[in-house]
């Protein structure tokens, strides 16, 4: 299979439009235009039934007292774990490119809808969902796509890895309400192939160029 991306190039720096957040001089990070970035992909095993997306971010700290904090640094020892921005089941398998911006277009406070696709499929909550539990102006179900904003003082640069998986099934076996685990284990032992591109990110001033 072959996936690219006309929003940025495999290993290079994903623009601020489809970023969650972007710097600020005087807050550090403000909103940005959060519109999902496009893809396309090609040359599908034979046998293809549905398509599943999923978008991670690897590099998140696993010590959150350190996230954000003016007095400090995010060690780029720290140990990390996955963050998941874009969870998509049950891809209508002749869809074969996402444009950008029409998954989401603009940080939706409480998040999307599960209705929200432009295309036939299924939408995952993403890991915003968590992230915002217990903000009164933020917390919600978050849906479909929305886009980095690492810690600003984070001492290491974010990489972003989509993934579109070619599936022998047109439909699996998920829950109403699901998540990027539970996409991958639902996925197992149905995957014909997957391919993926990787763009970085970074709020911190210090790694910005």
């Amino acid at each position: 299979m072959d996936l690219t991306s006309s929003s940025f190039a495999d290993g290079a720096p994903i623009p601020g439009e489809f970023a969650f957040c972007v710097p600020d001089p005087g807050s550090h990070a403000t909103f940005g235009a959060n519109r999902n970035p496009a893809l396309t992909w090609s040359d599908e095993p034979e046998g293809t039934r549905s398509f599943g997306l999923i978008c991670h971010d690897p590099d998140v700290p696993t010590r959150p007292d350190d996230v954000n904090q003016e007095d400090r640094e995010v060690p780029s020892t720290l140990a990390r774990t996955d963050f998941f921005h874009w969870v998509v089941a049950d891809l209508d398998p002749n869809v074969r490119s996402i444009a950008a911006g029409t998954f989401s277009d603009g940080v939706q406070p409480h998040g999307k809808k599960p209705d929200a696709a432009p295309v036939p499929c299924r939408l995952g909550l993403n890991d915003y969902t968590g992230w915002f539990a217990g903000d009164p102006g933020m917390e919600g179900q978050y849906f479909g796509y929305d886009g980095p904003c690492p810690p600003w003082n984070d001492s290491l640069l974010h990489h972003y890895v989509f993934t579109v998986f070619a599936l022998d099934i047109p439909r699996l076996d998920l829950p109403e309400l699901f998540g990027g685990p539970d996409a991958r284990t639902a996925m197992g032992g149905h995957v014909l192939a997957s391919v993926s591109v990787t763009g970085t990110y970074t709020l911190n001033p210090r790694l910005d160029g």
